[in-house]
């Protein structure tokens, strides 16, 4: 079976990786997230990505060409208590859209290994999107080896980013400094 892994980052497809590969899926890594900000943040991520790729020998695509946050800011303009689901959306519609295009038999996403992220509202996305196709959506609850991913990061020595990407995200994270 092949499929079509969305990754946000380097740290979070470890684990995942590890997963498709004792299941013996044929995993193609896909690099699409415009939401991240600023651009040295993005390409930090990038490289880390490239090297996790590196490391398990997958083939790999960064969408550096698509890479354009103003497309995620007006997407989640006005709506920031519900960027999430927008920010999902954005990157899952590509994801399916390479699987599609590239005739794989599913597709989905490391976001479902951190225990941050909305795993029902990415699952429903998910599924929603691809009724009607012969792409399927892969759920798995990556979650159970978060540790496992974290602790071979480390090992590795990738870049492990401190927010989830977004602005938003990043104050939400660094404005405790300026509380404390």
């Amino acid at each position: 079976m092949r499929i079509v892994v969305h990754c946000c980052c380097g740290p979070c497809s470890i684990y995942p990786f590890q997963v498709l590969k004792e299941k013996g899926w044929e995993i193609f890594a896909l690099f699409y997230n415009p939401n991240i900000h600023p651009l040295t943040e993005y390409l930090q991520r990038r490289n880390a990505f490239i090297e996790v790729c590196k490391y398990f020998d997958i083939k790999y695509l960064c969408m550096d060409k698509d890479y354009n946050p103003q497309e995620y800011f007006r997407l989640v303009n006005f709506r920031e208590n519900n960027r999430c689901f927008y920010c999902y959306q954005l990157r899952l519609e590509k994801s399916f859209y390479i699987a599609r295009r590239g005739k794989f038999d599913y597709f989905t996403t490391t976001l479902l290994y951190s225990k941050f992220q909305k795993h029902n509202l990415i699952k429903d996305l998910a599924l929603d999107m691809r009724t009607g196709s012969k792409v399927n959506f892969y759920y798995y609850d990556f979650r159970e080896g978060w540790s496992i991913g974290q602790e071979q990061s480390k090992k590795m020595g990738i870049y492990r980013q401190q927010y989830c990407g977004c602005l938003y995200s990043e104050v939400e994270r660094y404005a405790k400094e300026l509380n404390s």
